[in-house]
């Protein structure tokens, strides 16, 4: 049972609602952190939002009043928050910006978390962004959050490495791993009545673009290691990497670069290829993708052997495919 005294400081409103929130959520929780209320989006909202998940019956479990949102800015949410008077507000997986009227509620500050090593990749999709530019190395941010978005003080960073195995979700899980890590570490800092922050170098930021589902199209002309990329970077949670095929949109879920199969002779970006167990090859600019594990639209997800008996026949051809927000 999640016990705290309410008048311990620092009095926290935890915000939240992807999955990277959950690991910080819980530990504050079992530390018996004085968290009075926990905000997050409501459930038409989070059905929108990639990554989503849905942490009220965490905050309920603890007896933490709780508010669902369309948008944290609405006048009912900031006088929520406004009438819980808490020293923190925590913002933790979070899309949209916390504006100067929420601002300027908490007596300290607010708090969040962007996935890099800011001032690098500020911007949307930090995490998909970081993969799909074939980065070995991201990060997390804790900062001071002001009206620009990815523009506060750093209060703490941690590094993460990517691996080639890693995709998006395997990153998100590390990232919130760091973001506990970070937690543990400043929250008895603030104890104390002490904000380690230190301001950004401006002139080293870079900016990326946001991310829309239909930005997944594959383009099967750029290499095999490009669309390995592509396909761990989009991978779920998130929409996913696709492509057309005999005019059904096909999603590749998994892909894998351990090739090319015996006998693969070069052929047009976008060939699919049967290597001697079955498994379906895709051509690329310098080679072959295997795929792992397919959908076609209104079907279920089939590893790429059971795809080849069915939908994915050696000789056709994806459509070319021209990436768009690259």
């Amino acid at each position: 049972m999640y016990t705290r005294d309410k008048q311990s400081f620092p009095s926290i409103v935890f915000v939240g609602a992807h999955m990277e929130a959950q690991p910080p959520l819980k530990r504050l929780i079992e530390r018996g952190d004085n968290i009075l209320g926990f905000v997050t989006l409501d459930v038409g909202t989070m059905h929108k939002m990639s990554g989503a998940v849905d942490l009220t019956e965490l905050a309920e479990q603890a007896q933490i009043p709780t508010l669902r949102v369309c948008n944290i800015n609405e006048s009912d949410a900031v006088a929520w928050i406004r009438q819980i008077a808490p020293d923190l507000l925590l913002v933790v997986g979070w899309t949209q910006l916390v504006r100067p009227d929420l601002l300027r509620v908490p007596k300290i500050a607010c708090l969040g978390f962007h996935a890099s090593l800011l001032p690098k990749n500020r911007g949307r999709a930090p995490v998909n962004w970081a993969i799909i530019n074939g980065e070995t190395v991201t990060g997390n941010t804790m900062i001071v959050l002001e009206p620009e978005a990815d523009s506060g003080d750093i209060v703490a960073q941690r590094t993460i490495p990517i691996n080639d195995e890693d995709d998006c979700n395997t990153i998100y899980q590390k990232v919130g791993e760091t973001e506990v890590e970070m937690l543990d570490e400043i929250l008895p800092m603030i104890q104390k009545r002490v904000l380690p922050r230190r301001k950004q170098d401006d002139s080293q930021a870079t900016v990326m673009p946001r991310r829309r589902p239909e930005d997944g199209l594959i383009n099967w002309s750029r290499t095999t290691r490009e669309i390995y990329n592509w396909v761990r970077a989009l991978t779920e949670p998130y929409p996913g990497a696709f492509s057309f095929l005999n005019g059904d949109k096909i999603w590749i879920w998994v892909a894998r670069t351990d090739g090319p199969p015996i006998g693969h002779r070069n052929s047009e970006p976008g060939e699919i290829v049967l290597d001697s167990q079955g498994w379906p090859w895709a051509s690329t600019a310098d080679g072959c993708i295997r795929l792992v594990s397919v959908q076609r639209e209104g079907g279920p997800k089939v590893s790429g052997q059971v795809a080849a008996k069915t939908f994915l026949s050696a000789g056709s051809f994806f459509a070319a495919g021209v990436e768009a927000a690259r």
